[in-house]
């Protein structure tokens, strides 16, 4: 088994360079990359992908931009191996990650999806723990060791906090390609992604062993979002659709979790003091309606 990486690239050049060295490095040479470029202005990341002297790696340009989900759907159409990650272009795989999930994924025949051991780094690459981050551990299924969460147990589980990590999640590329990411959504493609795959009897498989590090930087599309209000938008109609679903489905535990939206929310109320700071009034205004559970004003 061969995995699958494509790396959708808009951003850092020397983030780039550091996440594809970092797939270079690994212990199991049987992976496969691709860079996929959303027509980011500055030519000069392509050519040093394209320089690179190894047979595995490979690059692809949009024709135009397609958006942060556009781009995960043009990624994963490109995927042909059993399983793939849609690795973030400013995060790092640990030497032992495709050895790591290639073990999972062979133990794990029929599971939908593995979340392996993640640690969080800042800009300059040093471990960090942000109280988010705090947050998701809290959320994260107690235990050891390597265990298998599905139905509404799971989906409950992730609405009251989305405790994944998405660039290093490994996906079973036919149940990826049964959905799609949707591409009204900025923040939050993937949580919606895995409670489409929960809902149609997807299985998740969570490890604890460490293999791959979380970049968390205010430069990021979902820090950005989150400062000026914008993120909590879009995860308030999230939250209601989810719920309403899962009403439908039978499943209250998950419809009530997705209803209260707690950590969200509470999210939110953390972001007030930097809008404060910004002086952005009408961010502010969405911050605190979101974390009241009123459906934010789009700006």
């Amino acid at each position: 088994m061969t995995l699958e990486i494509v790396l959708p690239y808009y951003g850092s050049f020397g983030y780039l360079m550091a996440a594809v060295e970092s797939i270079r490095a690994q212990s199991d040479p049987q992976w496969r990359l691709t860079v996929v470029d959303d027509v980011y202005p500055d030519l000069a990341p392509g050519e040093w992908v394209k320089s690179i002297a190894d047979d595995r790696i490979s690059y692809s340009r949009n024709a135009a931009n397609l958006g942060v989900a556009g781009n995960f759907n043009a990624s994963v159409s490109l995927m042909t191996s059993d399983w793939g990650v849609v690795m973030g272009g400013d995060d790092i795989m640990l030497p032992g990650f495709v050895a790591r999930v290639r073990e999972l994924a062979l133990g794990h025949p029929t599971a939908a999806v593995i979340q392996p051991g993640v640690e969080v780094i800042d800009e300059a690459g040093g471990l960090h723990l942000p109280l988010v981050d705090r947050l998701k551990g809290y959320h994260r299924f107690r235990g050891a060791g390597v265990r298998t969460f599905a139905g509404e147990q799971l989906a409950t589980s992730l609405l009251r906090g989305n405790w994944t990590y998405f660039p290093s999640l490994v996906w079973r590329v036919e149940v990826l390609r049964q959905h799609r990411f949707r591409p009204d959504l900025v923040v939050a493609p993937d949580l919606v992604m895995l409670l489409d795959i929960t809902a149609d009897g997807g299985s998740l498989v969570l490890d604890e062993a460490t293999v791959f590090q979380y970049r968390r930087h205010r430069h990021s599309v979902s820090s950005a979002a989150a400062t000026d209000g914008s993120r909590f938008a879009e995860e308030h109609g999230v939250f209601i659709e989810q719920a309403d679903r899962f009403a439908r489905m039978g499943w209250k535990r998950a419809a009530g979790a997705a209803r209260a939206h707690v950590s969200s929310r509470l999210n939110a109320l953390t972001r007030v003091p930097a809008a404060i700071a910004n002086g952005d009034g009408h961010g502010l205004r969405m911050l605190v309606s979101h974390a009241a559970g009123r459906a934010p004003a789009p700006r």
